[in-house]
Order: C-alpha cells, then structure tokens, then sequence
C-alpha cells in the first residue's frame, strides 16, 4: 500500500509534466522564424565573396559574417521544398546559392523578391554537384555534408528584411550563354518549346523528379526539371513556343531549368519553324586520294567543294569498302564541317605524320584503316545526310587491284575540269598512277611529298 500510496502522489505531479512537454513539443512542430523583419542589420560579406571562400569540402562557417541576398524561388506549388534560393542582386547577379532548411510555406514569409539577411557563423558552406549550398551539417559515409537547418534555428539565421518584395529583374541569356551565368540565378530564356515528342506527356512522373527537353528556334536543347510532387506535375506540357523564367540549376555539369510554377512557362505562341540542318550538292568531289609508296602512314584523302555557297557537312559521312566487300568496312563523319567555295578539306591517316611531311594540318584525322587509310585497293563513296552516293571512287564489290581503280603505292587524281560529282565511277574523270598501269592507269609508283599536291588541284 505505501508504494502504491507513493505512486498515487506522483500522479497529480507527473500530470501536468507530460502536459507541458507535450504542449511544448507541439509548439516546436509549428514553430516558423518571427514575421518581424529586421532594418538594422549591416552586411559586412557579398555572396561573392562567401562563394570564393570555399576551399573545396564542407567547412563551418566561424566568421560573423552577415550577408543579404534576393529570394528567387517559392515552394507555393510544391516544385521546390525545404530549400530557398538565393542570388546577390535584384538584377545582373554575380552568384546565387541554395540554403537548405526544414521549413515549409517558406513563400509566406520568403517570397520572390524579397531581400533577406543571412548570419552565416555556425552554417556550413558546401558543395553538391556543382551547386554551393548553405546549411548544417551531417556526415555520409565519413564525408561532412550540408544538411537541412532545423527549423528552430532558421530565425537565427533568416532574417527578413523590412524592405517590400521587389520585381526581380532575370537576365534574359540564350542556351549557348548558360555556361558563363552564375548556378542558382534567376534567368529568362526565349522562344523555347517542348520537343515534340513530348507534346502529350505531364510535366513529371508522379513522386519522381522528371527530365523533359526543351529546344530553342535553333535547335539547340536544355531540360526542364520538374518535382513528382508539385502541384502541376499532372498538366500536359504546353505545346507552343515562348519565354521561360527560371532558376537555372546545372547540376552535376547538366544544364537545367526549375521553374516556381506554371506561369514561369509562357508557351503560347506558334512553333518555331522546322530548322534545316542537312544539305545535299554535287559540288563536293573526291579531287585526290594518297598511297604513297615510301611512306604508308602520310595516305590521305582530299574533297573539293566547287559550289557558290557554304555547305553544311552535317550527316555527310566517307565510307571505306575494303577490296571486293559489299558491306562497309569503315566510315569518317563529316558532320562537324562546313566548306566554303573552293575549298579543300584533307583527311589524314595519319595527322603527325602528314604534317610532318607536306608541311600542313589535316582538317581531320581519320586514324588507322579509315577510309583515309587505304592502300589503293578499295573503293571509297562519298555520301550526304539522306543517304545518297553522292561521288565515288571504284565500283563497289570490285578489288581495285589491276583495275582502273586501283592506286595501291600511288595516287589518283581527278582532272581539273571536273567539277561535279558522279555516283557512278567514270575511269575518264581520273589520272591514275600505281605499280602495276593495268587498265589505262600510268605505272609509276608515287613519293611524297614531291609527288603530292595536298590542297591544290594543280
């Protein structure tokens, strides 16, 4: 009975203990930083500066430093969560950065515009994917990283200023110019639609971070990035074209784009024009194809564009069809070039030992057993981007050896008057040397560089 008559008197104690435990516990669960701003604080940091004080892991902030910077995201719609982005200006920033911290409908307190004040002693500045972030710490396989600042701490950290929201002003960039605009800034970027293979698909897959490509008029690509848990995630893409704001984000060395919401996206305007990128002519010609007899590792081919304007090579590709094979042995893609009127374009086998020898550059190395590498026996076609045989040189499933294509240890060469592709061989357009003069060519085995004329049709 004593024990039980002990107990019995802890009870009116303990009672209203668990109470105010309890009541406290539940205060912390909704506890936000104070709505009161603050107008006295003076920044003694830029963010520039924060950022280039990074010595390349996570380290603690221990300065009192105090930093302001400009809200330019919002959770609002759920496509950010638990982080607030941050640049330095209002307009042309220098650096922007992530903070990461537990505290939902942060755009209530933080929105867009908003000038905050950052007391950085006791955060930890790191980096994750080529993204800076600031925050506390936690430790991943013995690795320090920067974590979520707890929401009890935020107001000690995130002050708001007494300043009124203002418009931020993005910096309108295109795709090409990304790379030079600073991570976690606010960008604008024009005529933008979704590829059109996407024209039926949602923002995102539910509860799963989703990628969707997005091109410019130029068909140059960027990807929007979009939360499985934002509250559009379920939309259909817009299908028309127009500007996008955004935080540009290029995590992990990928461009991307984070949009706050649905109104970032103002693709309403007709689709760009369908881009022409390939181009076909029969202004481009094989003029001189090198098997050297004293030197195997200075063969070449040489192409001559005899056409009034540039052509775009993209998709134009060289292909080797080694000896009597009907089925290709080897390819050089063209598509990096663009040739100009009357200009040569050289393919080596060999880039240091053609330089070596006739005393200039390759426009391309085609390496070992490339069509540029031939030993005079094959045949080699020319072909554009819809894939048409555009010139060739042989006849396909013939081994060139003692026939009219055959420069094995020489060279072939076409006559100067010949300015127009033939998809057809025509023995009439080439002068022919080799070590055998069967079937019309000349035997005389070639030297270089004497008997070369890399770059000239003279």
């Amino acid at each position: 009975m004593e024990i039980i008559n002990k107990k019995a008197r802890w009870i009116p104690v303990l009672a209203p203990l668990l109470l105010l435990v309890q009541a406290c516990l539940m205060q912390e669960d909704w506890e936000v930083p104070s709505s009161e701003c603050v107008s006295e604080l003076s920044p003694n940091i830029t963010l520039r500066e924060v950022l280039d004080s990074y010595q390349g892991s996570t380290q603690e902030i221990l300065d009192d430093w105090v930093m302001e910077a400009y809200v330019i995201s919002s959770d609002e719609t759920g496509n950010f969560f638990n982080t607030l982005h941050l640049q330095d200006r209002i307009a042309d920033p220098e650096g922007g950065i992530q903070v990461e911290f537990e505290f939902r409908d942060s755009h209530l307190f933080f929105p867009p515009g908003q000038k905050v004040f950052l007391k950085l002693k006791g955060l930890f500045l790191g980096k994750s994917k080529g993204i800076f972030k600031l925050g506390s710490s936690y430790t991943s396989f013995g690795n320090l990283q920067v974590g979520r600042i707890p929401k009890h701490a935020v107001g000690n950290h995130v002050l708001k200023a007494c300043e009124a929201p203002m418009a931020l002003r993005p910096k309108t960039v295109a795709i090409p110019d990304l790379t030079s605009q600073p991570a976690n800034t606010l960008v604008r970027l024009e005529n933008l639609e979704f590829a059109q293979e996407l024209l039926d698909s949602t923002y995102a897959q539910s509860e799963v971070p989703t990628l969707r490509r997005l091109l410019d008029c130029e068909d140059r690509e960027i990807s929007l990035m979009t939360s499985g848990y934002s509250d559009f995630y379920e939309k259909t893409l817009p299908a028309g074209m127009g500007p996008i704001t955004a935080v540009y984000y290029p995590e992990g060395g990928k461009a991307l784009l984070v949009v706050r919401s649905e109104e970032d996206l103002d693709l309403t305007a007709e689709r760009c024009e369908e881009l022409i990128t390939e181009f076909t002519s029969d202004s481009l010609i094989f003029s001189e194809l090198a098997d050297p007899d004293n030197n195997s590792a200075a063969r070449y081919v040489e192409l001559f564009y005899a056409g009034d304007q540039p052509l775009s090579l993209n998709g134009w590709h060289i292909d080797r069809y080694t000896n009597d094979n009907t089925e290709r042995g080897s390819s050089i893609d063209l598509s990096d070039i663009t040739v100009n009127s009357g200009q040569f374009l050289l393919i080596a086998s060999n880039a240091a030992v053609f330089q070596e020898i006739y005393g200039t550059a390759p426009d391309i190395e085609g390496g070992l057993n490339s069509p540029a590498d031939s030993n005079g026996d094959d045949n080699l076609v020319l072909v554009d981007p819809f894939g048409t045989i555009i010139d060739i040189f042989g006849i396909i499933g013939e081994d060139g050896s003692g026939t009219a294509h055959e420069f094995e240890d020489g060279r072939a060469f076409r006559k100067e008057d010949i300015n127009k592709a033939n998809p057809v061989f025509d023995p009439s357009e080439w002068e022919v040397f080799n070590d055998t003069g069967a079937s019309g060519t000349v035997n005389q085995p070639q030297r270089a560089p004497q008997d070369f004329t890399p770059g000239s049709r003279g």
